[in-house]
């Protein structure tokens, strides 16, 4: 592992950390005027989400590419992650756009994952992230756009069709689990036996 402690990758990702209070902000708090600066709430929701998600495909792909893997940023990616996407379904629950089951399914799932990555490490087992836990995040991402964006009159086809998807995300994110799992007891299996 190489590279300065607060790199550009490390940068972005405390960025979408701080980027997280203003988007519950956003979200849940009820202002007398309609629009912030010509943009709907809903608009300007979307824009911080959309940018956050952006961040955390930028650190990974300059890190991995360009200014190298740090302990910080392996300790702060997962955490800005979550906190993200927790912040907003939880967001999304109060405000009564997405059911609170499914919202704890992919919850839940994050950290199920992180747990089995924790003690995979502790036995010096490294568990990259897995092909359908990258799916899950890009239609996460498009569900929690399209949920948040037809929260407005006339849009509700597009709340509908983001709800949906949500659902396929829970579905993904408990088959995505399943796939860390067995992951996880090859690699422990096999690392026993050396």
């Amino acid at each position: 592992m190489t590279g300065r402690l607060l790199n550009i990758p490390n940068t972005l990702t405390l960025m979408r950390i701080f980027i997280v209070p203003f988007l519950v902000v956003v979200l849940l708090t009820k202002f007398q005027f309609e629009k912030w600066f010509y943009f709907n709430r809903e608009t300007i929701a979307v824009a911080l989400f959309l940018i956050a998600s952006l961040t955390d495909i930028l650190d990974g792909y300059l890190a991995r590419k360009r200014y190298g893997v740090t302990t910080l940023g392996q300790l702060l990616d997962p955490i800005a992650d979550k906190l993200l996407i927790g912040s907003v379904l939880i967001s999304l629950v109060e405000l009564q756009l997405a059911p609170a089951w499914v919202v704890v399914v992919i919850i839940a799932r994050e950290f199920a994952v992180m747990g089995i990555r924790m003690v995979a490490a502790s036995r010096q087992v490294v568990i990259p992230a897995g092909g359908l836990g990258k799916v899950k995040m890009v239609i996460e991402v498009i569900a929690i756009c399209l949920i948040i964006w037809g929260n407005q009159k006339g849009w509700e086809f597009v709340q509908e069709t983001g709800s949906a998807i949500l659902y396929l995300v829970a579905a993904v994110a408990v088959i995505s689990m399943i796939e860390y799992v067995v992951i996880f007891l090859k690699k422990v299996e096999l690392f026993a036996k050396d």
